[in-house]
């Protein structure tokens, strides 16, 4: 199956003009954004790799991202973003990854732009695709968008596909990202960072914020041993989980409650 795709990412890439053209990938870590590193590097595209992180991200996530970009011979950048995402969050109310995804997608573009990138890549997937949105709104191909809102041309080479396709795609070439098992916003694979998990109706403060990182990173460990995805909401301290049992929750909630002296 990945042959194939990587031959019709190729040929759509040399179509459209910009298969030798500087291609800059936002990069997580996660199955999506890695197969779509993969798939462009094998499909002969000038690609590289570029992740930002701040202060709670997970940084296994992180070491995991350096050594694949590594093994694909794949240009990487890091930018920290923590002072920019404490400006525009603190003092708003959630989804915290909603400023996020705003501080990330404006030092991509500036980040590309000042750096000779023609394009910015993202690993969207069918299962993304929001009719109405920004860019499903271009012309023709959606694989390809040039708005100017955006300000850079925005490639999707997996934006027809599936998520349980891209998973087909991951096994087949062998790509299995770390993972902290977290419960995610959907029952396929879907994690990010321990900021996600502030309470909606709160207001975001970093002391908030240092807490959704140390909660989940001590219950991730938990999550790992046992096999289930296990997230838990702060300040109210909600445990989300995926097939657990009692004696999971239990073991949960002795890390919440020493937490909480």
């Amino acid at each position: 199956m990945i042959e194939q795709v990587i031959k019709d990412v190729r040929e759509f890439g040399e179509k459209a003009g910009i298969i030798n053209k500087k291609v800059l990938v936002l990069y997580s870590g996660g199955i999506d954004s890695s197969v779509t590193l993969y798939i462009l590097k094998k499909a002969g595209f000038n690609v590289s790799a570029l992740t930002f992180f701040h202060k709670w991200s997970w940084p296994e996530v992180l070491r995991w991202g350096m050594k694949f970009t590594k093994s694909l011979d794949i240009e990487h950048y890091f930018v920290d973003i923590t002072d920019a995402l404490l400006r525009r969050a603190v003092g708003r109310k959630g989804p915290i990854c909603i400023h996020c995804k705003k501080v990330m997608l404006e030092n991509a573009k500036w980040f590309a732009l000042n750096n000779d990138f023609f394009y910015l890549a993202k690993g969207d997937n069918a299962n993304d695709k929001i009719i109405g949105t920004l860019l499903d709104q271009c012309s023709g191909d959606i694989r390809l968008c040039e708005i100017p809102k955006i300000g850079i041309p925005i490639f999707r080479p997996l934006i027809k596909y599936k998520a349980d396709f891209i998973q087909k795609l991951a096994d087949e070439a062998k790509i299995k990202p770390y993972r902290m098992y977290e419960h995610g916003r959907r029952r396929q694979w879907r994690e990010g960072c321990p900021l996600q998990y502030i309470d909606e109706d709160e207001r975001i403060t970093p002391e908030l914020m240092d807490l959704a990182f140390k909660v989940n990173y001590e219950v991730s460990k938990i999550a790992r041993k046992r096999k289930v995805r296990i997230s838990v909401r702060v300040p109210s301290f909600e445990i989300m989980c995926w097939e657990c049992n009692n004696e999971v929750i239990e073991e949960v909630r002795k890390i919440l409650a020493s937490m909480e002296t």
